[in-house]
């Protein structure tokens, strides 16, 4: 087997990407330059067994006009090429890090526990519409709970946990389970029929996370200063983000639900932003702050001291 055919692999479809529509003779010029070739030329032959494989392990299709007999990446969706990127990054990363075991001891990394155990079971389950029976265990109660059937319909990573959503087959809600408190999963016999009404980018289009309530989306105004402002451009908190800029500070735009995940992102980003709209989302932050500062009262002078000892 080539050597390090995945490094091969992303470092193709980033080629291709970045310049939209490229010849095999640019490419094979491109090739020779990285450090995937040897210093050897592109054989066509090896191009259409890397096409095949990318279109296999990637669902990437790289295509060939017969126009100008120059290659590019058919057009998808957004949300799969949102998927795709996110495949891209996470094969890019383990191609990096499986090269770097001499300096392992310097690089730390994030457990992600819930994707180690029942991520291929439950990505098996969505495939052929197969009911998954588990035990899960919420942190919102003392005991386990046996026996819960659920028919998947997503997945979802949020914060480095994946989470599955489905309908419960006990009452027929709609409910979200974190895989990592999920334990003796299977998978059963019977397929369900999915729902088909049901439309999974229109049930996570307003949600902040993983939480996802049937409530109204709000028009959400945040003002951050430049500091703040940089990392909200960098890393948005959501798709409809958009920014308008001012000397002192930014307006961070948002079209939301408002839910319980979405407020902690913004408390825990302290003075540095100020809800401006809606309303009804800086009370709960208000609210939030001062149960937070009843738990650190403030202690009490000399004089006051003084005075309650009379």
């Amino acid at each position: 087997m080539a050597r390090n055919l995945l490094g091969r692999y992303v470092w193709l479809i980033d080629t291709i990407r970045r310049y939209g529509s490229i010849s095999l003779k640019k490419l094979s010029d491109l090739w020779e330059r990285s450090p995937y070739s040897d210093g050897q030329p592109l054989p066509r032959r090896t191009l259409y067994n890397y096409r095949a494989a990318i279109d296999e392990l990637f669902g990437i299709e790289i295509v060939c006009s017969r126009s100008t007999f120059e290659y590019s990446i058919a057009a998808t969706s957004a949300h799969h090429e949102g998927m795709t990127d996110w495949l891209l990054n996470s094969a890019a990363m383990s191609n990096a890090l499986t090269a770097a075991s001499d300096v392992s001891d310097r690089i730390f990394i994030e457990d992600v526990p819930s994707a180690r155990q029942y991520l291929g079971l439950v990505v098996d389950a969505l495939r052929d519409s197969l009911p998954i029976r588990f035990t899960y265990n919420p942190y919102t109660k003392s005991s386990p709970t046996p026996d819960v059937v659920v028919e998947p319909y997503f997945l979802k990573i949020f914060r480095q946990r994946w989470y599955v959503t489905g309908r419960n087959t006990r009452d027929g809600k709609i409910k979200t389970y974190a895989l990592d408190r999920i334990s003796d999963a299977t998978t059963m016999a019977e397929p369900f029929t999915p729902d088909p009404s049901f439309d999974a980018d229109s049930y996570v289009k307003d949600a902040f996370g993983i939480i996802f309530t049937q409530g109204e989306a709000k028009e959400v105004v945040l003002r951050a200063d430049p500091y703040q402002a940089k990392y909200l451009r960098a890393l948005p908190l959501h798709p409809s983000q958009r920014e308008v800029v001012h000397d002192r500070y930014s307006l961070f735009y948002l079209h939301l639900r408002l839910t319980s995940d979405f407020l902690q992102e913004l408390l825990s980003m302290g003075p540095r932003i100020e809800v401006v709209a809606p309303t009804e989302l800086r009370a709960m932050l208000i609210a939030e702050l001062r149960a937070t500062l009843d738990l650190y009262p403030t202690p009490a002078t000399s004089a006051e001291a003084a005075e309650k000892s009379e």
